[in-house]
């Protein structure tokens, strides 16, 4: 086993072993047990009590954080001509289609959300390989396939997400930067897990979530108290 460092060993520390903390408390914690010298992410794990193989009980949507992610997203747009303009308006960081084609066929995929238009579909579908594995598919079930390119954009650019529940039954995702204040935190943490509620599939009986934990790039998980979840 490694041995671990003196930082580690003071977050371990600061977590009581076998609590789960009220997520204020928590979003607190997380902020005394982060030594990292950059700003770290904050990241949040929900295991879910479903079964993933059943197409019924698949767990996927879209969520628009208070106060975005922290981080820049850089936003790819797969458009016709007269779509351009309003891309670049909106912030797009790429725009263009037959170029941009090309390049992620010779492997470039270096963008976090890729929207394009639905007309334009025929031609990306043929990325599915490339794009797919590193989840930058546009899908319209996650409104990055629409003909509202300049909204789309934006929404993207203020902090909306999209998220989908692994094999394993655990939705993880980033929900913003150690360098945010506690309430941001929460109120980020909080918006992301109601929206995971919202969709609990019918088919799925007992407990829906059956742990949460919080976490930054390099710290321990800290357990949350689900019944903290509407404090």
């Amino acid at each position: 086993m490694a041995r671990l460092t003196k930082n580690q060993k003071k977050a371990v520390e600061k977590i009581e072993p076998g609590k789960a903390y009220k997520l204020t408390e928590a979003a607190e914690l997380l902020k005394e047990i982060t030594f990292t010298k950059f700003d770290a992410s904050v990241d949040i794990d929900l295991r879910l009590g479903i079964d993933p193989k059943k197409s019924n009980q698949m767990v996927r949507g879209v969520v628009s954080l208070p106060h975005g992610t922290g981080k820049q997203t850089r936003v790819l747009v797969l458009c016709t001509p007269d779509k351009e303009e309003e891309a670049k308006a909106a912030g797009a960081d790429y725009v263009g289609l037959d170029e941009y084609i090309e390049k992620i066929k010779g492997g470039w995929t270096d963008v976090d959300v890729i929207i394009t238009t639905p007309n334009v579909m025929g031609k990306i579908g043929a990325l599915g390989r490339i794009l797919g594995p590193r989840g930058l598919m546009p899908n319209p079930k996650s409104g990055t396939v629409t003909m509202e390119v300049g909204k789309a954009v934006k929404e993207v650019k203020q902090g909306k997400i999209d998220f989908k529940v692994d094999k394993t039954g655990i939705v993880h995702s980033t929900i913003g930067k150690i360098s945010f204040d506690a309430p941001k935190i929460v109120e980020n943490a909080r918006e992301f897990i109601n929206t995971v509620i919202k969709l609990k599939p019918v088919s799925a009986k007992g407990t829906y979530i059956r742990s949460a934990y919080l976490s930054t790039t390099m710290s321990p998980g800290i357990k949350l108290d689900p019944k903290s979840f509407d404090e």
